[in-house]
């Protein structure tokens, strides 16, 4: 509880004026008691009450945007990690398992929609009709570092 309330404390000092970009010579918060996902994977990670993360592993490359997808307010972590090149662009990017918003996994803005088929084709067609106004908007995103010596995890805001 504690570390989170750290992590919170941390990335919501950037919005009072503080640096946190400073913080750790300039990796931004240390987070404990995380687990970074494999390759090619999505983990999620919940910090105090009411905040989460939903971190990725693309090509040993960690990326991070929040864990709650602003339009229906599903779990982002629980969604499709989505790294075609050729469909999406050079940015990875995850798919809101529930209403099929993506996000760009490197700035957090929001993207084109998946377009999924059979049941969860349909929920995502009643979610988005659910949502008042196509309310998609930016997650914010942020730096996930690994100190290759210590094994130390950070988290900074972009």
């Amino acid at each position: 509880l504690l570390i989170g309330a750290l992590l919170e404390r941390s990335l919501d000092d950037k919005k009072r004026g503080g640096s946190v970009q400073r913080i750790n010579g300039g990796r931004g918060q240390e987070i404990t008691g995380v687990t970074l996902p494999e390759k090619g994977k999505i983990r999620g990670w919940a910090f105090g009450e009411d905040r989460t993360i939903c971190s990725a592993n693309v090509d040993g490359k960690f990326y991070a945007v929040d864990g709650a997808c602003p339009r229906c307010g599903f779990d982002l972590y629980k969604g499709k990690l989505l790294d075609d090149k050729d469909v999406w662009g050079p940015e990875p990017v995850v798919a809101c398992p529930t209403c099929s918003t993506t996000y760009s996994l490197k700035t957090g803005k929001f993207g084109p929609e998946y377009k999924a088929t059979g049941l969860t084709g349909w929920v995502n067609t009643w979610a988005q009709t659910a949502t008042a106004y196509n309310a998609a908007k930016d997650v914010p995103a942020y730096d996930i570092t690994r100190d290759r010596e210590t094994g130390q995890v950070f988290c900074r805001e972009r």
